[in-house]
């Protein structure tokens, strides 16, 4: 495991944006919800344009892109205030937009000169009885982390203020996140399998984020028996919110890719849950048949043409964790550098690295934190010594590398297979494809192979 503290001054081809960006994803993954962002003129532009086409060709969605209101507080507001600008903006988003939910996001500019939001809040909601559509607030200043954390900032803010709580639990009933929109590229793909596999063994299922959810059904959550969360850092803040405020409590799990991990984390869900476990199994069984049915399929190319490959997994906690152990139970693969792009502190980097425990040989030698794209090459060598012109040199091939857009160029120099699967993914066009559990492992085997032979 890398201790280094040397850090650069700079991340170069970061592979995520501000809080902004995550918000305004998150916002605008919800059916007929709206963003109204109350930051400075260029804000929303900027992150529109750093998520959307870096989310497999996403687009804006309803309301979203150039469309999203915002209030584009400039030096006036920042000298006298930009509250009132808030209230008028919301009053000509309700007069031009049809929503069903409206979610303030506040950028920098607005939490440094330290406007009132709440008290806007309030106003409106004093004013509702007009039939207006509920209105939350959540922050989504830069200088509070990331886009990841904009994405836990809007969990948060529907969990307390849009989910309506209630004592009364609804056996069999479940919410899963995790799955971040747009920086998670194959999101929707991703909650539509879970959603599925989850209901295979018998339970009801909110995802929030896909075309089968509605507002409704999110504002229902509160009586849910149990959250999962399919992330070992994004979402587990707005788990403690959902258990403070709603008394429901959580599981944290790693995404579950291939049949193995799918079968792992359903017996675990049956197990918290009491499922029947007949039933359970009997499902299982039915998924591994169809599963292996198609996976067989390469077997015989994989063994006659020699497809397993040195690996290089660059992807955030979530994606690396999975992706490395599917690869070495699943692909047969070896996973020799394992990049984890998610900016952490040094104490929470010996937490992370347990993770990988049984879906990596040594952990503490294979993983790496670089959040700097031009790091990864040394990253690599360090563990691998670089061509010496010797005769009896081992060369790191034949290798594949499974990372975002941005690693392209590093695939190439070291003559290695490449696919995009993290964000951020411009070289892809992305509709309902996903990765997760059986059908999605599927996706993935196909994607990984047809890159090593599409040449031919």
């Amino acid at each position: 495991m890398s201790t280094a503290t040397d850090r650069p001054p700079f991340i170069e081809k970061p592979r995520f944006s501000c809080p902004l960006g995550g918000a305004m994803a998150t916002v605008g993954a919800l059916p007929k919800a709206v963003a109204v962002l109350h930051a400075s003129q260029g804000c929303g532009g900027n992150s529109n344009g750093a998520i959307m086409q870096a989310a497999g060709h996403l687009g804006s969605g309803y309301c979203g892109g150039a469309s999203i209101p915002a209030s584009g507080i400039g030096e006036q507001q920042i000298v006298f205030g930009g509250a009132a600008r808030l209230e008028e903006q919301l009053e000509s988003t309700l007069e031009v937009i049809d929503a069903e939910l409206l979610v303030v996001i506040t950028g920098c500019t607005a939490e440094i000169i330290g406007d009132d939001i709440e008290a806007v809040v309030r106003s409106y909601r004093a004013a509702a009885a007009d039939g207006r559509p509920p209105l939350v607030h959540a922050s989504a200043a830069g200088f509070k982390g990331n886009s990841y954390f904009g994405y836990d900032s809007v969990l948060q803010a529907l969990f307390r203020d849009y989910v309506v709580p209630t004592k009364e639990k609804k056996k069999g009933k479940i919410n899963i996140w995790g799955v971040t929109p747009a920086l998670d590229v194959f999101w929707e793909g991703n909650l539509i399998e879970l959603r599925r596999v989850l209901e295979g063994i018998g339970l009801t299922v909110n995802t929030f984020f896909t075309k089968q959810d509605t507002l409704a059904d999110l504002r229902g959550a509160g009586d849910a028996e149990l959250n999962i969360v399919v992330s070992p850092v994004n979402g587990v803040a707005a788990a403690e919110v959902f258990k403070e405020v709603h008394g429901v409590d959580h599981f944290i799990t790693d995404l579950p890719i291939g049949a193995k991990a799918t079968a792992s984390f359903l017996r675990e869900v049956a197990k918290r849950l009491d499922l029947d476990n007949d039933e359970v199994e009997a499902f299982l069984v039915a998924e591994k048949d169809a599963y292996y049915h198609f996976f067989n399929r390469i077997s015989d190319s994989y063994a006659d043409l020699d497809f397993q490959r040195y690996l290089v997994i660059v992807a955030d906690t979530t994606y690396a964790v999975s992706l490395a152990s599917f690869a070495t139970h699943e692909l047969g693969w070896l996973p020799k550098l394992v990049a984890v792009t998610d900016p952490t502190d040094l104490e929470e980097r010996a937490a992370v690295v347990e993770r990988f425990t049984g879906g990596l040989a040594d952990p503490k030698e294979t993983v790496v934190f670089e959040a700097d794209t031009s790091q990864i090459s040394t990253r690599l060598f360090e563990r691998w010594p670089k061509p010496d012109g010797s005769k009896y040199y081992q060369p790191f091939s034949p290798a594949f590398v499974i990372g975002s857009r941005l690693d392209r160029e590093f695939a190439e120099s070291i003559g290695a297979g490449h696919l995009s699967v993290t964000y951020p993914i411009s070289n892809r066009c992305v509709l309902n494809r996903g990765y997760a559990g059986y059908r999605g492992a599927l996706h993935l085997v196909e994607d990984v192979i047809s890159a090593l032979v599409v040449n031919r």
